[in-house]
């Protein structure tokens, strides 16, 4: 069998000595030059040694902030989830991506968080989400905020 280092990534060679074909006139074997083609994850894409993987999260996980089970490599880890966070915020785990070749450590595990919008209200529920969405005020919402103020200011007056 070949050893495959951990770590190897695409397109990567390993050489074998004196597995290639016989030398001439007698001489000892060549090396066989094994080029590696790795299959891609489901879950995962990798980024030199760095992985990254989305985490779909509910609104009110993000908004109330929890405690969440993120895939790694090697098992489940728990995370923990700020009140406030925001799609598109990265979760650092360090340590948590491929280990590195001919040297010591291991590359990170990023983790995109993004908010899956719930579908097929019923009634009700639509219901709920209007009155919610009343109580709340402008003040809650920073970025939207921000957007209208400077769009205010580049074009006097709101479009």
């Amino acid at each position: 069998g070949i050893n495959i280092p951990a770590g190897i990534d695409e397109g990567q060679v390993i050489s074998i000595r004196g597995k290639g074909n016989a030398g001439t006139n007698g001489g000892p074997s060549g090396d066989l030059q094994v080029q590696v083609s790795v299959r891609p994850h489901p879950l995962f894409e990798r980024r030199g040694y760095d992985i990254w993987c989305e985490l779909p999260l509910t609104f009110a996980q993000m908004a109330l902030g929890a405690e969440v089970s993120v895939p790694t490599l090697d098992g489940n880890v728990t995370q923990t989830i700020k009140e406030g966070t925001q799609p598109g915020e990265v979760l650092r785990l360090k340590g948590k991506g491929f280990p590195y070749l001919q040297g010591r450590g291991c590359g990170d595990l990023l983790v995109q968080l993004t908010v899956e919008i719930p579908r097929n209200l019923n009634a009700e529920q639509k219901k709920a989400l209007r009155e919610f969405e009343q109580a709340l005020g402008e003040k809650n919402y920073q970025k939207r905020q921000s957007f209208f103020d400077v769009l205010k200011k580049a074009f006097g007056g709101e479009r």
